[in-house]
């Protein structure tokens, strides 16, 4: 099991964590990226088609646990996380360099560095990743003109279908899965920074994700089709929440 041998001095430095002035200017001449969705919606596809193109650098995150084995094969150093040394990454986050870090279940640190905004530019590539929703609000905080992106299906029947495509599931895991999906689609719906991206088809979905970051094309009618959509999405999780109490 990964255990931090510095947890006290992450969970000081984490408290009053603040970008470095350097870092803010590398971002600023970068565009970022950043894709946030319920379950089974398909963000990590979407992001794949994008990165095929050559335009998009996929940001990798760095983490202190050590590497596990996933299907059978032993996780790599540079493709599914920068793996590093707790002494490396407290340095590096007293010196400002992580756009975002947070300590996952007191056993490990996991952030996004500076580092890999500054590949992507080298690439002339635009840097992107797949966010969980909490860690949205931090990243724009560093850097407000962002594309928040919040992916969703094209409808509550077909968001349950690819669900369960996904193969079998405890009871349990999908009502938690489907709590998290409410709260994550009313989050949505506080902050005008995001633009919400429904995934009918993968390929319709990642053409406009790439029309409204390159080609600075956004529809005013499609986003309102959308937010409708989320407002709709979330109150029918809601209710079917209240249908699962009931058995």
């Amino acid at each position: 099991m990964n255990r931090l041998e510095h947890l006290a001095k992450f969970q000081e430095l984490l408290a009053h964590y603040h970008i470095s002035e350097a870092s803010k200017r590398i971002l600023k001449k970068t565009e970022l990226v950043l894709l946030t969705a319920p379950t089974s919606t398909g963000r990590n596809t979407i992001i794949r088609s994008l990165v095929k193109t050559q335009d998009y650098h996929f940001i990798i995150s760095d983490t202190t646990r050590q590497p596990r084995v996933q299907d059978g094969v032993l996780e790599q150093n540079g493709v599914d996380y920068w793996f590093r040394s707790e002494e490396d990454v407290l340095t590096d986050l007293r010196n400002g360099k992580f756009l975002e870090a947070a300590i996952i279940h007191n056993q490990q640190v996991s952030g996004v560095s500076v580092r890999e905004i500054e590949a992507a530019k080298s690439e002339n590539k635009i840097p992107i990743t797949d966010i969980e929703i909490v860690g949205v609000h931090t990243f724009m905080q560093a850097k407000p003109d962002a594309f928040a992106i919040f992916v969703l299906p094209p409808s509550f029947e077909e968001w349950q279908n690819r669900i369960r495509g996904r193969g079998q599931m405890h009871n349990s895991e999908f009502r938690r899965r489907l709590e998290s999906a409410a709260w994550e689609y009313a989050a949505s719906l506080e902050h005008n920074y995001y633009r919400f991206v429904i995934n009918d088809t993968v390929e319709q979905a990642a053409e406009r994700i790439h029309e409204l970051v390159v080609l600075g094309m956004e529809d005013k009618i499609a986003q309102s089709h959308a937010r409708d959509l989320a407002e709709r999405l979330y109150l029918e999780t809601q209710n079917f929440l209240k249908k699962l109490a009931k058995k």
